[in-house]
C-alpha cells in the first residue's frame, strides 16, 4: 500500500514531470535545437499559440521521398500510421483499403489550393508546394465538427502541417515535419486533435516516408512503437 503523502507527492509532481520533462521532448523529437527554432514554409500563415517540430533522417534522396508526402490524405494514400486509429477519428478512408505500401502514380498530381482532405467533413488546403523540397498545408477548421470554420464557431483551431527536405547527402536526406496552431477558446489544448498534437498522425508521415523510401518493411517498426 502506497502512503498517502506518497500518493499526493506523486499527483503534485506528475504535471511538473511532464511539462519541464517530457512534453518539450515531444515537441521536438528527433530535430535539433536548431531545426526547432528555424523558420520553415508556411510558418507566416498562422500567428501559433503552439508548435511541434519532428525530424528524422532519411535512407533515401528527397526526390524519393517527395512522392510520399504528395500522396498522403483522407481518400488518397492515407496517413501511414495506424490505420485503426485513423478509421476511429473519422479519417481513415484510403484509396488502396490501408495506407499506401507504394508510390500511387495517380496521386502524384498535388497543385496549390488543392484541397489534401482530413475526413469527409473538409481538409487541408496546399498552402506551399515545392518538389522535392517543402510542402506545406492549412486548414482553419470547428473543432467541433471538423468542417472549414467560420468566425462565429465557438471553438476553431486554425492550424498548418509543413514538411521540409533537404539533402544530406547524394544518398540521403533530413526531413523536418512541424505543426503550428492558433486556438480558441484558450482552454482548448487537451482537446485539440491528433493531428495538430503529437499523436501518430502527426508523425507518422515523417516516420513511415522514412521506412517506404528507405527501403524498410512498410509494417510500424519497433523503433515507432517504443516513440508512442
Amino acid at each position: 500500500m502506497i502512503p498517502v503523502r506518497t500518493r499526493r507527492a506523486f499527483l503534485l509532481a506528475a504535471p511538473v514531470l511532464y511539462f519541464t520533462v517530457i512534453r518539450p521532448r515531444l515537441l521536438g523529437w528527433g530535430a535539433s535545437r536548431q531545426e526547432r527554432r528555424q523558420a520553415l514554409p508556411g510558418d507566416d500563415l498562422v500567428p501559433a499559440r503552439w508548435q511541434t517540430t519532428r525530424g528524422i533522417t532519411v535512407s533515401a534522396p528527397a526526390e524519393e521521398v517527395w512522392p510520399w508526402l504528395v500522396q498522403m490524405g483522407y481518400g488518397r494514400a492515407g496517413w501511414y500510421s495506424y490505420d485503426w486509429l485513423e478509421r476511429l477519428i473519422g479519417a481513415g478512408e484510403f484509396a488502396g483499403g490501408g495506407s499506401a505500401r507504394r508510390v500511387l502514380p495517380e496521386l502524384q498530381h498535388l497543385a496549390l489550393g488543392d484541397t489534401v482532405a482530413l475526413s469527409p467533413a473538409g481538409g487541408l488546403t496546399v498552402a506551399v508546394l515545392e518538389p522535392a523540397r517543402a510542402l506545406a498545408l492549412h486548414y482553419r477548421m470547428n473543432l467541433l465538427t471538423a468542417a472549414p470554420a467560420c468566425d462565429g464557431d465557438p471553438a476553431i483551431l486554425d492550424w498548418t502541417w509543413a514538411f521540409l527536405l533537404h539533402s544530406v547527402s547524394e544518398a540521403s536526406c533530413r526531413l523536418l515535419a512541424r505543426v503550428r496552431a492558433e486556438y480558441r477558446p484558450r482552454w482548448l489544448l487537451p482537446l485539440i486533435p491528433p493531428p495538430a498534437r503529437a499523436g501518430p498522425l502527426a508523425h507518422g508521415a515523417e516516420d513511415a516516408a522514412h521506412d517506404r523510401a528507405a527501403g524498410a518493411t512498410p509494417a510500424i517498426s519497433a523503433e515507432r512503437e517504443q516513440r508512442l
